[in-house]
């Protein structure tokens, strides 16, 4: 999984078929995958958004 959600961020145009297939393979449902696609796409719209303004962490977090 952590494969999966790194090839993903990093290069998301590269995913195939095969990569869901081993996420099977490795006895992920079709509902695991999409929830793993969705949270991983979520962090990296929120990291964008957060970016693209200028946020920064509040000291201490």
């Amino acid at each position: 999984m952590v494969r999966f959600v790194r090839k993903l961020t990093l290069t998301p145009s590269e995913m195939t078929e095969g990569d869901v297939g081993r996420l099977h393979d490795a006895g992920f449902s079709d509902r695991d995958v999409l929830a793993i696609v969705e949270v991983t796409a979520y962090y990296a719209y929120v990291n964008r958004v957060a970016d693209g303004l200028g946020v920064s962490l509040e000291p201490g977090t």
